[in-house]
This record gives structure tokens, C-alpha cells and sequence, in this order.
């Protein structure tokens, strides 16, 4: 976590090799990964990204970002991602169109719902490597709630990434990493964060909170 600018996202960058690190090296078991085959590389990342893309295709070729794809898994993730209940809205479920590029019938969605689709496609491709930039930035809190409940039934047994500057979604996460500046100055469960009162966290934590206080 960190606020906007501190480097979250170009780490992430780094580690999926959209960018080369001009100092240092990283390292996959050991070995730098620039020698491991860039796709077999690749294959290990599930990856949401902050301005990922959605098509005028059927929510499930969404979903698999591909035109065969298993109905039931997509629908599965669908659901897990939170989009269940408008899936279950749908004229042809899965099968729906996407905005009206294609089909004049085609089904407009929000920011929120996006978001939603993203995720499931993130979740269809099921790699061992889950990787969540602000995944939910365009949904309400109710929504946004939701998918931190879910979270550990989401992840299953996958290494998670979550890369936010809304402590709140912190809590749940095993450990978390503090940026600024473009390096990382803390690491810790939320517990041990919060308790060092001269850090980063701390303040973050309580700069935010005051908005959710009553008074």
C-alpha cells in the first residue's frame, strides 16, 4: 500500500517485466528472471490491472479473452468476482453481448461491473501468482466489502497480490508493504504496522480514519 505515486504499481511492472529494472536484478526462486522463457514466465501471473480493457464481445470470451471458453468456469468466476447477481440479469448469461460494437442488443455495464469482469477473468485464467492493482477502486462500498469477505475463498491457494492505497483493504492481508517515494519502508501484519506510531502506516491509517469517525 501507499499513496498515489510511491511506486505500487511500477513494482508490480517490474515483476511482470513490462518493465526491465535498470539496477539490481529479480529473482524467481533464486534464479533472475530474465532467464526463465517470457512466456512460460508470463503463464504464472493472474494479473488485474488499473486500466485493463473490456470488448464488444460475449461476457465469457471476456472472461477467457478468447472466443472457446468453459461456460460453467466462466460463469463460477463470474460469480466469485461478485457479478452474480447481474449475470443472473442477463439475456443469454454468459452468452450476453457486451456493449452494442457487435450486437445491437448488447448489454452496457458500469465502472463497478468492469471491475467485476476483470477480476473474473484474472480468476478464469488461474495461475499460481494473483495480482490486484486497486481492484476495487470503481465499486461501492458494499460491493467493495464483498470482495474483501471473500478475498481468502477468492485467492484459494494462489500466492495474492493487492496493491491498494485504501487501508482498509490492508487488514486481511498476511503482510503488507509500505511505499513511498518509490521504495519500500515498512512491512508487516496491520497489527504490527499500526502499532509503530511514529510510522507511515500509523498516519496513513489515522489520516484516512477520520473520515469514517463520529463525531
Amino acid at each position: 500500500m501507499g499513496v498515489n505515486g510511491s511506486g505500487k504499481t511500477t513494482f508490480i511492472k517490474l515483476m511482470c517485466r513490462l518493465y526491465d529494472p535498470t539496477e539490481g536484478e529479480i529473482l524467481l526462486n533464486g534464479v533472475n528472471i530474465k532467464k526463465y522463457d517470457y512466456d512460460e514466465y508470463m503463464a504464472i501471473f493472474s494479473i488485474v490491472f488499473q486500466d485493463f480493457r473490456l470488448f464488444g464481445f460475449r461476457l465469457g470470451e471476456n472472461v477467457a479473452t478468447g472466443p472457446q471458453y468453459d461456460n460453467e468456469k466462466a460463469v463460477r468466476c463470474l460469480r466469485q468476482a461478485g457479478f452474480g447477481e447481474r449475470l443472473a440479469a442477463m439475456p443469454a448469461g454468459a452468452g450476453s453481448y457486451l456493449y452494442k460494437s457487435f450486437d445491437g442488443s448488447g448489454v452496457e455495464i458500469s465502472g463497478g461491473e468492469s471491475q467485476k469482469i476483470a477480476l473474473a477473468r484474472a480468476l478464469y485464467k488461474d495461475a499460481p501468482f494473483l495480482i490486484l492493482d486497486e481492484p476495487t477502486s470503481a465499486l461501492d462500498p458494499v460491493s467493495e466489502y464483498e470482495i474483501y469477505s471473500k478475498f481468502n475463498e477468492i485467492a484459494g491457494d494462489k500466492t495474492a497480490i493487492y496493491i491498494s492505497h485504501r487501508l482498509a483493504s490492508c487488514r486481511f492481508c498476511d503482510k503488507i508493504a509500505v511505499f513511498d517515494g518509490g521504495e519500500i519502508i515498512q512491512a508487516g501484519s496491520h497489527d504490527s504496522l499500526i502499532a509503530q506510531e511514529s510510522g507511515k502506516y500509523y498516519e496513513l491509517w489515522h489520516a484516512q480514519a477520520q473520515y469514517y469517525v463520529r463525531r
